[in-house]
């Protein structure tokens, strides 16, 4: 029996767009867990709840770019 070729798991790019001065600690630490920690610094993530998650909790400092 031939195997089906494995899918390539879904992937998501973020980009930082605000600053995180003047944030509370926790959000700096989100935008660091997601890879982001300058201006217009981009990262690309696999797609699963735990990185949306983090996502919503810093959406007004981050753009999802597809």
């Amino acid at each position: 029996m031939a195997k089906a070729p494995a899918k390539a798991p879904k992937t998501v790019t973020i980009q930082q767009v605000a600053s995180p001065q003047r944030r509370p600690g926790e959000q700096r630490a989100t935008l660091i867990g997601l890879g982001l920690n300058k201006m217009n610094r981009t990262s690309t993530l696999q797609d699963t709840p735990a990185v949306r998650g983090m996502i919503a909790k810093v959406a007004h400092l981050v753009r999802v770019v597809e």
